[in-house]
């Protein structure tokens, strides 16, 4: 019997192109394969009669072939192939784009389940191109069928009968890491019903029951691990601090500190001088003043002859950030040194050479921080920016650069507590939950596309008053495609409607490094008046002179990631605003974005996300650094479920410590924060 680590190319019809393109999702081994997890369903049980169907509507529909299908050539590259189905209500016009070999399958007489979109145009009806199986011998109609994400290369029918021949070689002998006591306790299915219910569900309890069980394992197992790691750590023992007298410091800052700052630096010097590394989480809104807290940590570092590394997700962060803080921390004696992948040779020598000898004290770079011929001479604190955009081994990687150094991690990623104790339950919590004074609230507004124009002339407005302009497009497809002909499009548009002498530049995935960094580098130098990207595109630059943010599609975001996108903009002294642009119509969808509009603390608006729709996807389509969490990642958190699975981790090591008797559960919870989690594996 096949095992879980058995490579997908022992699946037939999987060959070494296949298999590239498997990989390219994370599909290595037949576990990577059955936690390949859908990432929607379509419903194609329930059928309609042709008289029935609405327009736009997607359904299945039983009906007889009344004549040959036909062939009709448009131009070279486009054939189509006609034919017309019919039932006791009426006739479905039926329009297939380049599949001639349909043509010879359709047989006048029989009758065929056809599923698709309907498209009505007063009394006719068609589909184009829809899915179509002989009546009594359905695989993919008659049933909830999974919906997967693609790479070029792939189809959906060919993912899931892979999917199907991986359940069917693996299930029978799948290890389960719950244990059977905490299963029966929490009401949860064993893990290869939950993996048969994810990806072939009976009905809709079926599938509920299957995603809470895979959600309970992630966020269980992330719970495990973390406190584990927490107990190791409570025993390590580092050099305290010397005692600082913080009054300098705070004297250097061009402005008052917040009451929350000072608590947060408090908290952060009360770690470093007891003598156990400090490991700790500053979370605060956009805007909040975490810099200086980073700032503080490294200055008392320095006090005591110690170096810090403070790594953020992009090279025009990094030159930002260095800029920043030197101005704050050279006249305090504190050398400051940046280090990014695009540094020339003799530039980036000089920096190893005064990392090495112990000149720079504080270091500030992309994940160049980690490369291999970087040597700190005494690296006494280590600090992540948007710490949820750097993988666990990223970060463990910049860890191991020193001899136990305090780790201090800062995230302006709203999240509800509950799941803060899950995500961060190895880390003590520092709050910042108030803004520096004159900071000002974004005026944030909900509209549809009808809009546009005017949100164009107000763009202009904004610029002619000296100000700058954000624009936001979503990714094209859900399967992978990076938005290139989202932004481009959008930007041809844009020009075409607003006055030309406006400075308009685009960013996108497919563009070099190097080029994007010019591109936002230039809109940050204020050369540009409006930058079109998409968030694929870190755009998290401080920009003061960006007073709006328009963000395309926005029912496709988390409000976490359009709170965090709102926070690009309101960082000057003049008013700023956010235009949330979407067209989606269900209730839920227009309440969620106008929760946006009334509340400006991401604290409260992710709580409030989470009480208006149960389980929510707070982090957007994305997962950064949060390893594992496929299914909880998805949508299935909610607070109940959250608690429930750290009390279950809890119970666990309260009755066996070392986990010696669950050596499954505690191979899988270490791999998670090694970075090797997420598959099922047997």
């Amino acid at each position: 019997m096949a095992g879980t680590s058995t490579g997908i190319g022992e699946l037939k019809g999987i060959g070494p192109r296949r298999a590239a393109a498997l990989e390219r999702l994370g599909v290595r081994d037949l576990g990577d394969l059955i936690s390949l997890f859908p990432r929607r369903y379509e419903d194609r049980r329930a059928r309609r009669r042709i008289a029935e169907l609405a327009d736009g509507e997607t359904a299945c529909v039983s009906a007889m072939i009344a004549a040959p299908a036909r062939a009709v050539h448009i131009r070279r590259g486009m054939d189509l192939v006609k034919a017309r189905a019919v039932d006791e209500t009426g006739a479905l016009d039926l329009t297939f784009f380049n599949q001639d070999w349909i043509r010879d399958g359709l047989v006048p007489g029989r009758t065929y389940v056809f599923y698709g979109r309907a498209e009505v145009s007063g009394q006719r009806r068609g589909m184009a191109s829809p899915v179509v199986e002989e009546e009594g011998r359905q695989e993919q109609t008659g049933r909830i069928v999974p919906v997967y994400p693609l790479t070029a290369g792939l189809s959906q029918g060919a993912l899931r009968r892979w999917i199907r021949q991986a359940l069917d070689l693996c299930l029978p002998d799948l290890a389960d890491p719950i244990p059977e006591e905490l299963r029966s306790r929490y009401g949860l299915c064993r893990i290869g019903t939950a993996c048969e219910g994810v990806h072939a569900p009976g009905d809709e309890e079926i599938l509920g029951r299957a995603w809470r069980r895979l959600a309970f394992e992630e966020l269980f197992l992330y719970a495990l691990a973390l406190s584990r790691r927490r107990r190791g750590r409570d025993r390590a023992r580092t050099d305290p601090v010397r005692d600082v007298d913080l009054g300098p410091f705070y004297a250097a800052l061009p402005f008052a500190p917040t009451g929350a700052q000072r608590r947060c630096i408090g908290e952060a010097l009360s770690d470093m001088r007891s003598g156990v590394p400090m490991e700790r989480l500053c979370q605060g809104d956009v805007g909040s003043g975490k810099t200086v807290v980073a700032a503080a940590c490294a200055w008392i570092c320095q006090r005591s002859g110690r170096q810090t590394a403070l790594m953020v997700p992009t090279e025009i962060l990094a030159r930002q950030h260095w800029a920043s803080l030197s101005g704050i921390m050279a006249p305090l004696g504190t050398r400051c040194v940046l280090l990014t992948g695009s540094m020339g040779a003799k530039e980036r020598r000089e920096a190893l050479g005064r990392i090495a000898s112990g000149e720079a004290d504080l270091i500030v770079g992309t994940h160049a921080l980690i490369s291999g011929d970087v040597a700190y001479a005494d690296l006494g604190l280590v600090v992540t920016d948007e710490q949820h955009r750097f993988g666990v081994a990223q970060r463990a990687a910049l860890r191991e650069k020193g001899e136990r150094p305090h780790v201090l991690v800062m995230s302006a990623t709203p999240i509800p507590r509950t799941l803060a104790l899950i995500l961060y339950g190895d880390l003590d919590v520092s709050v910042l939950d108030e803004l520096p004074p004159g900071r000002q609230t974004v005026s944030t507004y909900a509209v549809t596309g009808a809009y546009r124009g005017r949100i164009w002339r107000f763009i202009e407005e904004q610029v002619r008053a000296g100000g700058q302009a954000y624009v936001v497009c979503p990714l094209v497809e859900e399967d992978g495609s990076d938005g290139r002909q989202a932004v481009t499009a959008y930007v041809e548009d844009l020009r075409r409607g607003v006055s030309p002498d406006l400075r308009i530049a685009y960013v996108h995935g497919r563009m070099k490094a190097r080029e994007k960094d010019a591109v936002m580098g230039a809109f940050a130098a204020g050369d540009l008046d409006v930058l079109v990207a998409t968030t694929v595109v870190e755009v998290g630059m401080d920009v003061p002179r960006a007073t709006v943010m328009v963000v395309e599609g926005a029912e496709r975001y988390g409000l976490a990631q359009l709170h965090q996108l709102r926070g690009r903009v309101g960082r000057g002294t003049a008013q700023s605003y956010c235009v949330l642009v979407s067209d989606a119509r269900d209730r839920e969808t227009r309440e969620r974005l106008a929760l946006l509009t009334k509340i400006s603390d991401g604290r409260r608006l992710a709580e409030e996300d989470l009480r208006l729709r149960g389980p929510g996807d707070l982090f957007g389509s994305r997962q950064h650094g949060i390893p594992g969490l496929k299914a909880a990642g998805r949508g299935m958190i909610d607070a109940a479920l959250a608690g429930e699975a750290r009390r279950a981790a809890e119970e666990l090591l309260t009755a066996d410590p070392d986990l010696s008797a669950h050596p499954l559960t505690a191979a899988r919870a270490d791999a998670l924060l090694s970075g090797r989690g997420g598959s099922v594996d047997g």
